[in-house]
């Protein structure tokens, strides 16, 4: 059950509050419950039978895969005010949960029961637009992502994800081996290309560290 304060703190993270109807309110303090997760918990492993669905009110979650040779890429990442499509497909479809989902940064959300979360979604026009949204919007990153793996230069894809890493910092604190789990790769062909962005004058490569050099080269290079 979710206090009043709850509820209040909650109404300001997820809109959706502001315009259901009093009963779907009603039913949402009486059937959710707080959770806080800590940091590396592991909300979900592939094949987990999902009993509940979050929204988080803070914190970062990271939704992966681990291939048969061990590498992993990640598929999108969900914050506040978010949940996890995976999940709510899991729920939906009766399904075990097909990816891993890990708590990057202390979380706080409010936790759905499974067969609560249908019952919404079949009962309520507003909880079933809400859900819908949550899919699609997802279902477009992850397909950014597939296009990404299928279709672009490894190189052209670190060098992205050193710009996007560099906006606020010239220093990205950053391993080798979380960029391959991040793009998919293995943290040999990591290395050898940092090395190489090194060797061009782009980068300077530190322990536990990567300093941007030249922006430009590096835009340069994500683009092809």
């Amino acid at each position: 059950m979710i206090s009043p304060q709850q509820f209040e703190n909650l109404a300001h993270v997820l809109p959706i509050l502001n315009h259901a109807d009093p009963e779907l309110l009603r039913e949402f303090q009486q059937k959710a419950f707080y959770a806080r997760i800590p940091v590396g918990r592991d909300v979900f492993i592939e094949g987990d039978r999902v009993d509940s669905i979050a929204l988080l009110i803070s914190g970062t979650v990271r939704v992966y895969k681990i291939g048969e040779n061990g590498r992993e890429i990640t598929l999108y990442r969900f914050g506040n005010g978010e949940s996890c499509i995976l999940t709510a497909n899991s729920i939906l479809s009766q399904k075990n949960f097909p990816a891993v989902a890990t708590v990057e940064r202390e979380a706080e959300a409010v936790m759905i029961p499974a067969d609560t979360f249908r019952d919404w979604v079949r009962r309520y026009d507003l909880w079933r637009e809400f859900v819908f949204d949550l899919l699609s919007e997802r279902l477009s990153s992850v397909m950014a992502i597939v296009e990404e793996v299928a279709f672009r230069r490894m190189d052209a894809r670190l060098a992205s994800f050193l710009i996007e890493h560099g906006l606020r910092s010239d220093v990205i604190q950053v391993t080798h081996q979380e960029i391959a789990a991040e793009l998919g790769s293995s943290r040999e062909v990591i290395s050898r290309l940092l090395e190489d962005f090194s060797a061009e004058g782009t980068i300077i490569v530190n322990r536990g560290s990567i300093q941007l050099v030249d922006r430009k080269a590096l835009q340069n290079r994500s683009l092809k």
